[in-house]
């Protein structure tokens, strides 16, 4: 009888147990298993024109660059400016010796001097010849001799004139000024040197560096695809980083791109004018820049995150009207910062998700929220309240020991 009793309540605590499991698996509806859809941030796709950039690489070079050379020969005297400095068109930048120039111009003059004499007297005689030759006086020999003769002087100044000039010429030569605006080079030639002797010796240069232009190469394919974006007209747009990283204040234009392709690269040498007044940026750097190849109409801007690919292809999530994720195939063959550009697959208005996309099941049903407050949402938890009563009954305790 006693083995009977315990047994009937073995079976009576296994049946409890069960009970209890079972209304533990119940979800809150009563239905067991139910758990709620996954909650996903989402974008809103919006269709607009994209200024397709590209990031490349070139060089600085100055906008024109000038060799300051001896035209006379001569000894360097001194170097009136300062090595580095920024000097305009027409300064005075070294003094080669002119005390043989100004003789030579001494000499030039007085060669013109004596030219001047001899014309008047060469015109004295013509003078006279002419008035002889009527009354038969002189032959007409004689009167062509003198008119040879003035003519022969006439030229003679004229030759004379031109030593002057040039003797003139080389004597400025003597003070050798900047031929540009621009900043002045290293001294070639230090003073005391000969220069000048048979070639002209290079003393410095004068580079201008407000603007640059940046150098680049850009492949066939490349460039083809960017002159098909220019719908307007308008010159592709050039904004350079600096070497923190950050963009440079003030952007260039292209405004020479090259016919002929390099046969050994397969790329096409073009150039861009960026303005430097600050003089901030110097020839000769390398510098990455981003270019903005054209404008492509109707197309998206999707975060690289919600882009996930597979053997079809692009492709990107999104919840729909019913609240259940649903698959869009896309074409996002170019980057735009942390973007893709997506130019085919989307309509405008669908819900990408951007976040959560390892709970998300095509054909299952997802909470959407936006992409800003999803991680919040998702990773913030509200704190456990107490059970009602638990709160007021702990200090009601203490004060009863207290007073215990």
């Amino acid at each position: 009888m006693t083995m009977h009793i315990r047994t009937l309540a073995v079976a009576g605590a296994i049946l409890l147990l069960s009970a209890c499991g079972k209304g533990d698996e119940a979800g809150p509806g009563g239905e067991a298993g139910a758990m709620p859809p996954p909650q996903v941030g989402v974008v809103v796709a919006k269709k607009t024109t994209v200024s397709l950039q590209q990031e490349m690489v070139g060089r600085l070079a100055p906008y024109r660059s000038a060799d300051v050379r001896a035209r006379v020969p001569g000894v360097l005297q001194k170097r009136v400016y300062e090595e580095g400095s920024d000097v305009r068109k027409g300064d005075q930048l070294f003094v080669i010796d002119p005390a043989p120039l100004r003789a030579a111009l001494g000499q030039a003059q007085a060669s013109l001097a004596q030219a001047n004499a001899s014309y008047a007297n060469a015109k004295a005689s013509a003078d006279r010849a002419r008035q002889l030759l009527p009354q038969k006086f002189i032959s007409k020999s004689d009167y062509d001799n003198a008119l040879a003769a003035e003519r022969s002087s006439a030229a003679a100044i004229q030759a004379a004139k031109a030593s002057v000039d040039a003797a003139q010429i080389n004597l400025g030569y003597a003070t050798v000024r900047a031929p540009i605006d621009g900043r002045a080079g290293k001294q070639q030639v230090t003073e005391g040197a000969l220069v000048g002797q048979g070639t002209a010796t290079l003393l410095t240069t004068v580079d201008q560096i407000d603007p640059l232009y940046v150098n680049f190469s850009m492949s066939v394919s490349e460039l083809a695809r960017a002159r098909g974006l220019q719908s307007s007209g308008k010159a592709p747009q050039v904004k350079v980083r600096l070497p923190d990283g950050t963009l440079y204040e003030r952007a260039g234009e292209l405004d020479f791109s090259g016919d002929i392709v390099d046969p050994e690269t397969g790329s096409v040498a073009l150039r861009a004018v960026l303005p430097n007044p600050d003089k901030q940026l110097l020839p000769g750097t390398f510098v990455s820049f981003d270019i903005t190849l054209g404008q492509v109409p109707d197309a998206f801007l999707v975060p690289q995150v919600a882009v996930q690919r597979d053997a079809k292809g692009a492709y990107v999530l999104v919840v729909g009207d019913d609240g259940n994720v649903a698959r869009k195939d896309v074409d996002a063959d170019r980057a735009q910062g942390s973007n893709w550009v997506v130019t085919r697959g989307l309509a405008g208005g669908e819900r990408i998700i951007a976040s959560g996309l390892q709970r998300a099941q095509p054909g299952q049903p997802a909470k959407a929220e936006p992409l800003q407050a999803a991680p919040a949402a998702a990773g913030a938890q509200a704190p456990a309240k107490a059970p009602a009563g638990e709160a007021g009954d702990k200090p009601q305790g203490d004060d009863a020991a207290d007073k215990d």
